[in-house]
């Protein structure tokens, strides 16, 4: 008698098991956190809309394009190697949809939709208004006076040396010392794109004349090439730091443990969001733009300008309720979090020309953004082992003013591996950041 019997095949043995797995993974891999088949059935019917020239021509329509193509390219730049330590994915929304404009790819209706957002609806200034305000506002105070005098001198003479250093260079490369400054060394250290170059682009067309646009053109490369040599500075002092343990705090900037441990400030985790009091905040942020725009007519500074220095204030003299100060740094971390890339897409396509962008660079350009990120690092090393810091963890603090910003401060603590230093790294950033708009802003407007 045979006793022998055919077991049956498993699923994944089966000849279509392979095919099933694969559906799996597709099914399963995501685009941002969308699943890429509804993702896919997203961008087919934003497409079609667009290529049809049946996208409507408002918010609606003008959101469809940026989100859709922000979440796609965001998500690239922030995945390929090398691309991701460096800022990939803002490098790749600003550049990739002003290489397709170049090219004629986009059609009319999606040029016309995307400008009536960013422009007509002012899309981009509630951005601004938002990353602004929420971030500032959204700071521990005690971090915010602390960290300030703590973090002064070595950013002081960060910026100093980098000005100085910059206009050594920019000028025997050629450039004027007014185009090096407010040009290449300004946005370098005006705390990224978000909340210096646009606030930038703003004050230097109420001042000079002209659209926005022609400015943001001018500025985010300096920015960008400021971003990656300060990545690269910080690998290289991450690496020094192995070398030289006496130089290197493993993550604490100050000598005095008691002391640095005052700054480790616990971030409050709530399971829930109150949506009134994010609503709350957000009129709170548009209430502060109004007020920078009604103070312009005051004091002359520009009112971006303005909303920046009334925000420090409020914050520093703790005149708003924390529950509204809560509600616009929520608001914040979601236009941070979901509107970053999506804007970098519409400034892409409508502020950033690429012939103006190639017309810019040079052998020369590059070595003044070096120059200005080198020596800043230079003077937070020495100037912090002067006032009893560790000089790398000095170093790699001063570096961020010179960063893109959070998503800068991000990559460039995680580079070195001295995440624990954010703190100081956003009183680098933000604070350091909006001086260098403000005081930008002034001299411009005295040397007009």
């Amino acid at each position: 008698m045979n006793t022998s019997y055919e077991q049956p095949l498993k699923t994944d043995d089966a000849p279509n098991g392979g095919l099933r797995r694969l559906l799996r993974s597709v099914c399963a891999y995501e685009i941002g956190v969308i699943p890429l088949p509804v993702f896919l059935g997203i961008a087919v019917i934003v497409y079609l809309s667009a290529h049809l020239g049946f996208l409507p021509k408002n918010m609606i329509g003008g959101l469809a394009i940026i989100m859709t193509m922000g979440v796609f390219f965001g998500q690239i730049g922030a995945r390929l190697p090398i691309l991701k330590d460096i800022g990939g994915g803002a490098i790749l929304c600003l550049m990739v949809p002003s290489v397709l404009v170049f090219y004629g790819f986009f059609g009319q209706a999606t040029i016309d939709a995307t400008k009536m957002l960013m422009k007509e609806a002012n899309f981009l200034y509630f951005v601004i208004a938002s990353l602004v305000v929420g971030s500032i506002l959204g700071m521990s105070r005690f971090i915010l006076v602390q960290g300030m005098m703590r973090m002064f001198v070595p950013l002081l003479a960060g910026t100093v040396a980098a000005v100085v250093s910059g206009l050594i260079v920019g000028k025997i490369a050629g450039y004027s010392l007014h185009h090096t400054f407010f040009f290449i060394i300004v946005p370098i250290i005006g705390g990224g794109i978000g909340e210096g170059i646009l606030p930038l682009s703003l004050a230097y067309s109420s001042i000079l004349g002209g659209a926005p646009e022609d400015y943001v053109a001018q500025l985010v490369p300096a920015a960008v090439v400021g971003n990656i040599a300060a990545i690269i500075c910080a690998g290289i002092l991450a690496r020094v730091a192995l070398k030289r343990p006496d130089l290197n705090g493993e993550g604490s900037l100050i000598r005095a443990k008691d002391e640095n441990d005052k700054f480790q400030v616990k971030q409050e985790v709530s399971s829930s969001v109150d949506f009134r009091v994010m609503g709350a905040g957000v009129l709170l942020i548009c209430a502060f733009f109004i007020l920078g725009g009604l103070l312009e007519k005051v004091v002359g500074i520009p009112g971006p300008v303005m909303m920046i220095l009334v925000a420090v204030i409020f914050k520093y003299m703790s005149v708003l309720p924390q529950k509204l100060e809560k509600g616009a740094q929520t608001f914040y971390k979601l236009v941070s979090a979901a509107f970053i890339w999506p804007v970098m897409i519409g400034l892409g396509m409508l502020y950033v020309p690429l012939n103006s962008v190639v017309q810019v660079f040079s052998v020369g350009y590059v070595l003044v953004c070096i120059s200005v990120v080198v020596s800043m690092t230079l003077a937070g090393f020495f100037i912090g082992n002067l006032m009893n810091m560790y000089p790398i963890e000095s170093a790699i603090v001063t570096c961020c003013h010179s960063g893109l910003g959070g998503t800068g401060d991000v990559a460039i603590l995680s580079v070195s591996n001295r995440m624990s230093l954010m703190p100081f790294a956003q009183i680098s950033t933000r604070i350091g950041g909006a001086s260098s708009v403000i005081l930008a802003t002034i001299l411009l407007g005295f040397f007009a």
